[in-house]
């Protein structure tokens, strides 16, 4: 048995067409072509495959077994090229191929949820890379030019290669599981009892903030790399913390969690800003998705979070 031969786009393009259509003549009269010349580049295609992808013994031609399994490839094959012409399109015509996101854990998911699909609808041909990071974290990957956006909470020393713009904060509240000693007592808790119980710590994986605490006030306490851990931890009663308000909603109101009434304050204010490379240029996906944040953030912000 010879080799398949290589087929055409053209080719394959008339065979899912044929499909689709319903037959030779409506598949003609979709691509604007004669009957003739529709049946004429099946038949080639099935000479270059040296395989018989229709039943033609029905009035209504129907996929062979082979020609059920090839349809998907020949789709697949179409639809890769149509999105490289259109990137291909993009691209000269200034848009960047892909842009670099990262955003600190403490950020509302929904919120951020909404802002990317946005972007997608926008700009479907452009590749979007999504990092979530702690702390300095984030503006370190800004720093080195691995992201060219950053939504970032707490900053590290500002440095004259950022530009940043405040953008709103994410509310921050302490809590703990009903079984923890906290969670069992009335009025407010006094800073001094707080500190004898171990705190759980989102700690930063950058150098930048590296040895810098933010909200710590026990003298016993375990850092942890990932927020849902620390959530899990809260939850089974290990220790006692500051979550956001959105990632803890539900727990508050099932009593999974109970809000502790501290008195250094049970509500805290994690500042959100929007940060990029003062030096290097985005590009216009990026401008838009940068002017999307600094336009939304604040009233979705504003929701509670």
């Amino acid at each position: 048995m010879r080799e398949p031969g290589l087929p055409s786009l053209e080719q394959l393009r008339v065979f899912v067409a044929v499909i689709d259509a319903g037959g030779f003549a409506l598949a003609a009269r979709q691509l604007h072509r004669t009957q003739s010349v529709i049946s004429y580049t099946i038949a080639n295609l099935e000479e270059q495959l040296n395989v018989v992808l229709l039943d033609r013994a029905k009035r209504k031609p129907t996929l062979t077994e082979a020609g059920k399994a090839l349809l998907a490839d020949a789709r697949a094959v179409a639809l890769k090229v149509d999105g490289m012409r259109a990137r291909a399109k993009a691209l000269a015509g200034g848009l960047e191929a892909e842009v670099s996101l990262v955003v600190d854990v403490m950020f509302p998911t929904s919120v951020l949820v909404e802002v990317l699909e946005a972007f997608q609808l926008e700009f479907p041909t452009v590749a979007l890379r999504l990092r979530v990071e702690a702390l300095g974290a984030v503006t370190q990957l800004v720093l080195e030019r691995v992201c060219h956006i950053g939504v970032g909470g707490w900053m590290p020393l500002a440095t004259d290669a950022i530009e940043r713009l405040a953008s709103g904060h994410v509310r921050m509240m302490p809590v703990a599981a009903p079984c923890h000693p906290l969670a069992k007592l009335r009025g407010t808790i006094p800073t001094s009892l707080a500190r004898e119980h171990t705190q759980l710590v989102l700690t930063d994986r950058s150098a930048l903030t590296e040895g810098q605490d933010f909200g710590v006030l026990a003298l016993r306490n375990w850092r942890l790399g990932d927020l849902g851990a620390k959530h899990e931890l809260l939850r089974a009663g290990l220790g006692w913390g500051s979550m956001p308000e959105a990632m803890v909603r539900e727990d508050l109101a099932s009593g999974r969690l109970v809000r502790l009434s501290l008195g250094d304050g049970d509500v805290m204010h994690y500042p959100v800003h929007l940060i990029h490379r003062g030096d290097q240029q985005p590009g216009h996906a990026a401008q838009w998705l940068a002017q999307r944040f600094a336009a939304q953030l604040p009233r979705l912000l504003e929701r509670g979070f």
